[in-house]
């Protein structure tokens, strides 16, 4: 699969997407605190950042699961974020098995990635962007 990076600005923030990372997890844009004027999947592009305010979005991407939003500052070097903090490693009920923290994955080939934050990795099997959750377990009622 190719990995594929999307970005979306308004004047302070850079909002990275990075879809073969995606859960699906629907928090950017549904409950109490989704923000569906910024985050819309019904629409294209979905990614709207003049609908909310740079905060309201920091605080979206920040409980993002998987760590498939995420952003900078525009006046900063571009970098990844890197978590200062011990890998945890939790199994999401009949879902994900997520890992928190700054990993190196690496795939069949020999070829490495680094992943920082949380990195959401298939427990149910069927997943299209394997190692990677691409939440396919909701699909197909996996129970685990």
């Amino acid at each position: 699969m190719t990995e594929i990076t999307k970005k979306y600005s308004n004047d302070e923030i850079t909002i990275v997407w990075e879809p073969s990372v995606c859960i699906h997890s629907t928090l950017c844009w549904k409950g109490q605190k989704g923000l569906p004027q910024v985050f819309n999947p019904m629409v294209k592009p979905w990614i709207k950042p003049e609908g909310g305010t740079t905060a309201e979005i920091i605080e979206r991407v920040n409980n993002c699961p998987s760590g498939a939003i995420s952003f900078y500052y525009n006046n900063e070097e571009t970098k990844p974020i890197e978590t200062k903090a011990e890998s945890i490693v939790e199994a999401m009920p009949n879902g994900p098995l997520l890992v928190y923290g700054n990993i190196v994955v690496k795939d069949k080939e020999g070829n490495q990635t680094q992943k920082n934050k949380v990195t959401a990795f298939c427990r149910c099997g069927a997943s299209s962007n394997k190692p990677y959750c691409d939440g396919t377990h909701t699909k197909i009622g996996f129970e685990g």
